[in-house]
């Protein structure tokens, strides 16, 4: 068992039809917290009663829930969530809310100095408060893993530099790495290029990239290692990347090796993309049998 913080927004998904409890460092939180980690959320929610559904919510699966501030002036995080016909996500962000008020606490950052993993996203970074908050723990947490979320216009490429040379294991998506390298300078066509030319250019020794229906690719250890991922049938992405981070970064904190730890990762968020909403609950024998298929 691992003492992991996760560290960044909690808000409701909200679909055509319905709303989802969400924010990609619960999601990974959560499912840290099914593979039997002690888990803890530093978050800020609005004084309203979606605030208080998502600290229930969290408590009744186990995270730890005493980091979690409220804030009396701006409200609980909502995203409103549009589906293509292919079940892939696009998202319509609500700004100012209270994720983007966390504040510093001397009992906050005694518990992330403490931790085995620090996990944040860059969303989270996008206005002054809950940036500099997340700027001073990362100068105290010994391994810092950046989960890159963009979302227009929420990001800069200065902060994104920033975090990146911060951070000890960076993910991505695919689209996100080709992006942000060929805003750094880039000029090659290659994924495995541009991933080499990020750790280079932020001194990362581990980076992730996820393919979507692809698969991912893993670099560590001065080694690629690859899986090809599995066929489902999509009924929507949210949260399976988060499910694949958290996956990942559960086998890899245990000393499983790479190749082991990208297959059950890749299996994990293929399974949450197959299933309705970021969280649903999968089970340990699921997982093999899903892999052994």
């Amino acid at each position: 068992m691992k003492n992991i913080v996760c560290f960044g927004e909690v808000l409701w998904d909200v679909f055509p039809t319905h709303k989802k409890i969400g924010g990609a460092p619960l999601n990974v939180a959560l499912r840290l917290k099914s593979f039997g980690n002690n888990v803890s959320i530093i978050t800020r929610i609005g004084a309203d009663q979606l605030g208080k559904e998502i600290v229930l919510f969290a408590k009744k699966h186990g995270v730890n829930i005493d980091y979690i501030q409220v804030d009396k002036q701006l409200k609980t995080g909502e995203v409103k969530v549009m589906l293509n016909e292919k079940g892939s996500a696009s998202y319509d962000i609500n700004f100012p809310r209270a994720w983007d008020n966390i504040k510093i606490t001397e009992r906050a950052k005694s518990m992330v100095q403490t931790a085995d993993a620090f996990i944040f996203g860059s969303l989270v970074a996008r206005d002054d408060t809950s940036r500099n908050t997340l700027y001073d723990f990362l100068k105290v947490t010994k391994y810092k893993i950046l989960d890159i979320n963009l979302r227009a216009p929420y990001y800069t490429l200065d902060v994104l530099s920033y975090l990146m040379k911060q951070a000890d294991f960076i993910k991505f998506n695919d689209d996100e790495i080709f992006e942000i390298a060929a805003s750094l300078g880039a000029t090659s066509k290659s994924l495995e290029h541009n991933i080499l030319f990020i750790a280079e250019h932020t001194d990362t020794k581990s980076i992730c990239v996820t393919k979507g229906r692809h698969g991912a690719i893993l670099y560590q250890n001065e080694t690629f290692y690859y899986n090809s991922g599995y066929q489902i049938i999509v009924a929507d992405t949210v949260g399976a990347g988060d499910s694949f981070l958290a996956s990942l970064i559960h086998k890899l904190l245990k000393g499983t090796a790479p190749q082991i730890a990208i297959d059950f990762a890749g299996a994990v968020g293929a399974i949450v993309a197959s299933r309705a909403g970021a969280n649903p609950e999968i089970k340990t024998e699921e997982i093999e049998r899903f892999m052994d298929l």
